[in-house]
């Protein structure tokens, strides 16, 4: 190869002088032509060479199995030892691309239309939860809507892009999906349970001075299991009722729960009594004593009954009230 691309060189040289030659009638334009037919038989054997070195360098690569995307390989689908043909549909070993990674979910056909008009002002963000459902763990983009609804569910198929830093996400999860496609800016928001509805619409107790609630008429814009947008009828300065709507009435006093007296739980069970000494009990209390302490247990049981009632109201407390007698 190097040897013909010197000869060549030469005999270019040649044919540049033969040329000249020929030019002044100082030579012969046979013989420059001769030349010039020399030098393109030379650049065809070089061409030649080059094209059985590639076949060579196309050959020894058969030799290597190179991945064409970087991922993260599976396990291996033979063993050495095993015997492989190029048909094999199992192939050696499975690749799976995790940064980025793509999510692929499902929304009601509903809500195509708001779909639309959010994508065609620019990109959307889509969050994916954790196993809690609450912690956002990782955030992308969405990169395609599929043209069709499914006609078996009534849903749409939409597909979104997370670049995965920390491998948070795994081919094949299952995972809660939030895609942003409107934020309201100084929406007024309460929690679900303080949106009543009755026989003229949707209300919400209102608590006013002195702790006297007031039904008011409210407009919910939407709502989902947690948090209500208000649209009308609520000012961001108001105490709304979330609990303990049975005894409750427009115009009642309510008495606001709190926190700190919320009542702990049971952890070990009680014995339970047995016959032996619920007999043993009763005879007990045949004499003046046991009157006495049942009478004492009487006042005891009535006191704790007295008590419940707070407790409990402390417990729903937080944004909940209880309606006093």
């Amino acid at each position: 190869m190097r040897q013909r691309l010197g000869e060549r060189s030469n005999q270019r040289l040649d044919l540049a002088r033969y040329q000249q030659l020929a030019a002044s009638n100082a030579g012969s334009k046979q013989q420059a032509d001769t030349q010039k037919a020399v030098v393109a038989q030379q650049e065809a054997l070089v061409k030649a060479d080059q094209a059985a070195i590639d076949n060579a360098a196309a050959t020894l690569g058969y030799t290597k199995i190179i991945a064409p995307l970087s991922g993260r390989a599976g396990l291996r689908q033979v063993d050495q030892g095993n015997i492989i043909h190029a048909s094999d549909v199992t192939g050696l070993v499975i690749i799976t691309q995790l940064q980025p990674i793509a999510v692929q979910f499902s929304l009601p056909q509903q809500q195509i239309v708001r779909v639309n008009a959010a994508s065609g002002k620019g990109g959307l963000s889509v969050d994916v939860f954790g196993n809690d459902g609450v912690t956002v763990v990782d955030s992308g983009m969405l990169k395609g809507i599929d043209n069709q609804v499914d006609p078996t569910t009534g849903t749409l198929k939409l597909k979104a892009e997370f670049p995965n830093a920390n491998f948070q996400l795994w081919p094949g999860q299952f995972v809660n999906v939030r895609l942003k496609v409107e934020t309201l800016s100084k929406a007024v928001v309460v929690p679900t349970s303080a949106v009543q509805r009755g026989p003229a619409g949707t209300f919400s107790y209102v608590i006013g001075d002195g702790d006297i609630v007031t039904a008011k008429p409210i407009v919910v814009t939407q709502q989902n299991e947690t948090e209500a947008v208000i649209a009308s009828g609520l000012s961001a300065s108001d105490r709304v009722v979330t609990t303990g709507f049975a005894n409750l009435s427009d115009g009642a006093k309510v008495i606001i729960g709190k926190d700190d007296s919320a009542p702990t739980a049971d952890l070990a069970p009680r014995k339970k009594r047995s016959s032996r000494d619920a007999g043993a009990k009763d005879a007990q209390g045949k004499d003046g004593a046991g009157e006495r302490r049942g009478k004492k247990g009487e006042r005891g049981e009535g006191d704790q009954k007295g008590q419940t009632g707070p407790a409990q109201g402390s417990e729903q407390s937080g944004s909940g009230a209880k309606s006093q007698p």
